[in-house]
């Protein structure tokens, strides 16, 4: 097996490949003058089994064409199999059309990663289950929920806990994760305008009276949800509001956002590289998922079940 990486996620490439006790596989990833992508892999990879690992995060049509160049570099150096891991993938909330002439990008996405050669990917909580069906290749989507739960119950143990959904949108993710905490309450945020020009009421589903809130989502972009929603929590009296999601995206103002509201953390993993902007944030903290990722990979090469890492 072999690790090939772009440019998007160096240090959570680099987690993967210690953890598995291999070494990157040694490549140019790099531009031309006018900022065309450029690989060339310095290894032979005939015949090899090889993973190449790269986000689609900002800039994300940068990080997706590296991506896109990496398979066909690897396709034409013959390698056997060739898996895309994508801890994020963008482009992923437009799964759908939402008004008339719009496109449904996740899926024209999904027709360039098969179209450059790949034979599988594996990714991390994507958006919407139904992505995977966009692949006409085998895809694995993992979930962030048991490194949540467990670095959850190692903090937060022994506290009155209740798991909340920031919108009606994501419940079944918010109730997978209450039942990994000893099936915790749920609670609902009901986010609605009554009117245009209105501002948004937030009801609140469910009784926080006196509980240890945790909000769940799968991206945190302008953080403008989370932060509405954990306000509306205290206002009902939640005794505390940490926010646990996935993909912290965090574009414009999302990290000042979070350090002026009423959360106590906003807990991210590192599916997505190159937020500088955090490193002062006192309310944002990193939680890893190159353990995870990584004995996927061991399983997909070995050809054993991945599922079995959620059991």
């Amino acid at each position: 097996m072999k690790l090939l990486t772009g440019n998007s996620n160096l240090p959570l490439a680099k987690a993967i490949a210690d953890y598995l006790e291999i070494k990157l596989t040694d490549a140019s990833v790099r531009r031309f003058a006018d900022e065309e992508v450029f690989v060339e892999i310095h290894e032979n990879v005939r015949g090899e089994d090889v993973f190449v690992l790269q986000s689609t995060g900002y800039p994300a049509n940068d990080n997706l064409m590296e991506l896109l160049i990496c398979i066909d570099a690897l396709k034409r150096a013959s390698a056997k199999r060739i898996t895309a891991v994508i801890p994020y993938f963008g482009y992923a909330r437009q799964d759908r059309k939402p008004g008339p002439r719009t496109p449904i990008s996740a899926k024209l996405v999904a027709n360039l990663i098969t179209v450059a050669g790949a034979n599988r990917v594996l990714s991390v909580d994507l958006h919407a289950g139904q992505i995977q069906g966009f692949f006409d290749i085998p895809t694995d989507n993992l979930f962030a929920a048991p490194v949540m739960s467990a670095d959850i119950q190692a903090r937060f143990g022994g506290r009155k806990m209740m798991v909340v959904s920031p919108d009606v949108g994501g419940v079944v993710r918010a109730r997978a994760l209450a039942k990994r905490l000893d099936n915790a309450p749920l609670a609902i945020v009901d986010k609605r305008r009554e009117r245009a020009g209105e501002s948004e009421v937030m009801n609140i589903i469910g009784d926080v009276e006196g509980r240890f809130c945790i909000l769940i989502d799968d991206i945190v972009d302008s953080a403008g949800t989370l932060c509405n929603a954990a306000a509306a929590l205290k206002a009902a009296g939640a005794e505390e509001v940490v926010a646990y999601c996935t993909h912290g995206v965090l574009s414009g103002g999302a990290v000042a956002r979070v350090e002026g509201s009423e959360l106590t953390e906003l807990v991210i993993t590192d599916s997505i590289g190159g937020h500088d902007v955090i490193k002062d944030a006192k309310k944002i903290r990193h939680l890893t998922i190159a353990p995870l990722l990584a004995e996927a990979i061991r399983r997909i090469a070995d050809e054993s079940s991945v599922s079995s890492l959620f059991d």
